[in-house]
């Protein structure tokens, strides 16, 4: 989720650290005071919760200001992708937030949500042993995906086969029948409601590779089957691929979808999304 860049040009360390610091202020800025901390990009309408209080909120951002000043590596997704997901992070933080990938774009997530819970999900152990070096601080788990991205297809035309795979009856821990049902994950992961989805993972871009289509029928079901108040919010980064899309199409829901960017989409799902017992959308 992150990408090293052999020269560090002047845009880089602007963005990086104007996104980092913009929230940085907005998280501290003092209750009532009418000026604007916000960096140009940020929706005007965002609304922001409460500072952040906590000793680790405050060391999370800092620790993440100093990464960015001093790395090469920059976020995958473009500054306009980020803003999309950072403007609904800052209406509904504090929240639980969860990020399929892990990255060096990691901590920018992470000190997005300051005073909420992050927890990130990276599938290439090499690649977690790696990032976790050099951010020992951040929520991350590695898992496990069954999925194959050359059976995409067969996975979209049969799932309707499996009664635990339709809206009605899904469910996704223990759920060993649905091969799209992520049921093996960390008992962490199943133990809060998802208020924020970012599905920027697993790999999805060789035959072999696990392909996002669990994640994205996962998230779908979560949403579905939320019993607190409000709906969840889902991200799906590269829509520009045809699996991804037909996915999101399947699952996520075009009447769903209120927004994107560029290789982004945002959708919003309500609680009870499906009232088909065959049909998610």
């Amino acid at each position: 989720m992150g990408v090293t860049m052999p020269e560090r040009p002047w845009f880089v360390f602007v963005t990086a650290l104007s996104l980092i610091v913009g929230v940085f202020l907005i998280a501290s800025h003092v209750p009532g005071n009418k000026t604007n901390l916000m960096p140009c990009y940020f929706s005007p309408s965002s609304t922001f919760s409460s500072s952040p209080s906590s000793p680790e909120a405050s060391t999370l951002l800092s620790k993440t200001i100093l990464h960015y000043a001093t790395s090469s590596t920059v976020p995958q997704q473009s500054i306009t992708e980020i803003s999309v997901s950072l403007n609904v992070l800052l209406r509904r933080r504090p929240c639980n937030f969860l990020v399929f990938g892990l990255g060096h774009d990691s901590p920018m997530w992470s000190s997005f949500n300051p005073d909420g819970y992050t927890l990130f999900l990276e599938e290439d152990l090499k690649w977690y042993t790696a990032v976790m070096k050099v951010h020992p601080f951040l929520n991350a788990k590695y898992v496990e995906y069954t999925t194959q991205l050359q059976l995409a297809d067969e996975y979209l035309r049969t799932y309707r086969d499996e009664p635990s795979c339709l809206p009605k009856r899904a469910y996704v821990k223990g759920n060993k029948e649905c091969k799209l049902a992520l049921s093996g994950l960390p008992d962490e992961v199943y133990e809060r409601e998802w208020d924020v989805i970012m599905v920027d993972a697993p790999k999805g871009y060789f035959p072999t590779a696990p392909g996002r289509m669990a994640a994205i029928w996962t998230a779908a079901v979560w949403g579905s089957a939320r019993k607190s108040n409000g709906e969840t919010d889902v991200f799906l980064h590269d829509v520009d691929r045809r699996v991804e899309k037909a996915f999101a199409t399947e699952f996520l829901c075009e009447n769903h979808r209120v927004g994107g960017a560029q290789r982004l989409w945002h959708f919003r799902i309500p609680k009870n999304a499906s009232a088909s017992h065959s049909s998610f959308c």
